[in-house]
């Protein structure tokens, strides 16, 4: 435990040129370079080979999760602009799922840019479908020190919040991405396989992906299920404190189907599970651990407390105790939602994957390059160790492209 929080985030650190990082997605999806690591050995080809890699041994393992237009522009009279930035459904539902299809009002935790010129409400017409509409924005009290509780009304209130956003906002592009969105980005920075609703970041590992490529993998007999993380902008936020106890965890809404739960459950044994993306690495092993949990407060090793959210450290304490398979975890989860009649488990997660994590459901994973000091470094250095210095450098010295629009690495 003291060996986990007493990492030092200058120890991830490595030198990366602003020219290594794509500011644009390359010009087909599946183009993109590919980065394999396996038996300690570095091979490199492109991306729509990756079937090439891969076999009926193996479990891919989507987020199928969807951006949606979280930027939304206020401009003002006097030439000004307030940007809100909306990041989690407050009110009259914190699910995902359900506030899109909310009429007439919504409250929202947000960013607020030019926050000193939001004074007053608020107001952005547009124009759905021919029809003329009005969103409104007020303050309504702040969330934390950094983001604020922000009604939104509008009319016709015969739209949905769905229907709304597709009209006024804009795709959320990362903050190192320094330019304005395209037409482009619309489609591009969205997996083609994206459908529930809820993410402001998308799951870049999965941009890389085809029909085609999907196609190759089906022919091979490859199994693929998905889940749900909706990603917040949290991940992109850097590691500020020289030592990672003191930085505070982003949380994210996990949603698990219960036929996706069986089908975990029926493969665990004899596929190795790919992640496809560091969400859903994230998502998994975070499941894991509420299964742990269950299992644990049934037989009054710990307190029945939320089950259903994984917090920053604790699988790093008395739960790493638990001797618990994969498939004794999955399979106290589904029961659970057996008893009580739910088909769709609805969770969070903060669990903070470090170096000194050992994963228990996923064995490889597919990702992009990400940020020096990130969390995102330090969850692939769990399942590359000391390598992910050696692979890094590779990278940059064999033009790979870096971040959200950049190339892809598969470690197997």
């Amino acid at each position: 435990m003291n060996k986990t929080k007493d990492i030092s985030i200058e120890d991830y650190n490595y030198y990366l040129p602003e020219e290594k990082i794509a500011f644009f997605p390359s010009k087909n999806r599946d183009e993109s370079k590919l980065l394999i690591f396996k038996d300690n050995t570095i091979v490199t080809d492109i991306f729509k080979n990756v079937p090439l890699y891969l076999n009926n041994d193996h479990l891919l393992v989507f987020n199928n999760t969807r951006v949606i237009q979280a930027r939304i522009l206020f401009p003002k009279s006097t030439g000004s602009v307030v940007e809100i930035f909306c990041l989690e459904p407050l009110f009259p539902t914190s699910l995902h799922s359900l506030i899109f299809e909310t009429k007439a009002s919504c409250e929202w935790e947000c960013f607020v840019g030019n926050n000193k010129r939001f004074t007053s409400l608020l107001s952005l017409p547009f124009d759905c479908k021919g029809i003329t509409g009005i969103l409104y924005a007020e303050k309504s009290g702040k969330c934390n020190a950094t983001s604020f509780r922000i009604r939104f009304s509008w009319t016709p209130e015969s739209l949905s919040f769905a229907e709304v956003m597709e009209h006024v906002g804009n795709i959320p592009l990362p903050p190192y991405i320094k330019r304005k969105t395209t037409i482009e980005d619309v489609t591009r920075y969205q997996t083609i396989y994206a459908q529930k609703k809820g993410s402001v970041a998308a799951p870049t590992a999965g941009l890389h992906f085809t029909a085609e490529v999907l196609n190759n993998i089906a022919q091979k007999n490859i199994p693929v299920e998905y889940i749900t993380l909706h990603v917040g902008a949290g991940t992109f936020k850097p590691v500020t404190e020289p030592c990672i106890e003191k930085h505070t965890m982003h949380c994210e809404q996990l949603l698990f189907a219960k036929d996706s739960i069986e089908q975990l459950i029926h493969y665990c044994k004899d596929k190795n599970i790919i992640a496809v993306g560091t969400t859903t690495a994230r998502s998994l092993e975070s499941l894991f651990w509420m299964g742990v949990k269950m299992i644990a407060s049934k037989q009054n090793e710990i307190p029945n407390n939320s089950p259903l959210h994984i917090s920053q450290w604790e699988v790093y304490g008395s739960l790493a105790q638990k001797q618990v398979s994969v498939e004794q975890s999955l399979t106290s989860i589904l029961n659970f939602m057996e008893e009580n009649k739910i088909n769709l488990l609805q969770a969070s997660t903060a669990l903070m994957i470090t170096p000194y994590y050992h994963p228990k459901i996923v064995k490889g994973i597919i990702t992009n390059f990400h940020q020096p000091q990130s969390t995102l470094l330090l969850l692939i250095a769990a399942f590359v160790g000391e390598k992910w210095k050696e692979i890094y450098q590779y990278a940059l010295d064999h033009d790979f492209r870096f971040l959200s629009y950049g190339d892809a690495c598969l470690f197997l």
